[in-house]
């Protein structure tokens, strides 16, 4: 004879898949709901990390690994990225947004333009 999936009250052992798809609903409704806010962040830390890695690599001459320990606390999420040829960082923050900052002699680094 089979053994009942059952417990005794009656209910499934295997409700972890429904929590599981649950939660995934809603992480994604928050993430749309403050979709504005995260991209807004993303960005702006995005920006701020590629024209401080660019200012760290090509005006003070340090490494790129060496700069991304000037990163602030919360930029975890952020990577760097050169571009040694151009003279070029770029920061990305993954899935949400991307900047690349730019070493011009007598400018120092500038951000690229931003498109919309």
């Amino acid at each position: 004879m089979a053994k009942s999936k059952l417990r005794p009250n009656g209910t499934s052992r295997r409700r972890w898949p429904v929590y599981l798809i649950l939660a995934a609903l809603v992480l994604a409704g928050l993430a749309l709901f403050y979709r504005a806010e995260i991209t807004g962040y993303a960005s702006a830390g995005s920006s701020y990390a590629a024209r401080i890695g660019c200012s760290c690599r090509f005006v003070g001459g340090r490494s790129l690994e060496d700069c991304k320990k000037d990163r602030l606390a919360g930029m975890e999420l952020v990577t760097l990225t050169e571009d040694a040829a151009a003279k070029s960082v770029t920061a990305r923050f993954p899935l949400v947004a991307s900047d690349t900052a730019t070493y011009r002699e007598g400018y120092g680094c500038v951000l690229q333009e931003w498109r919309d």
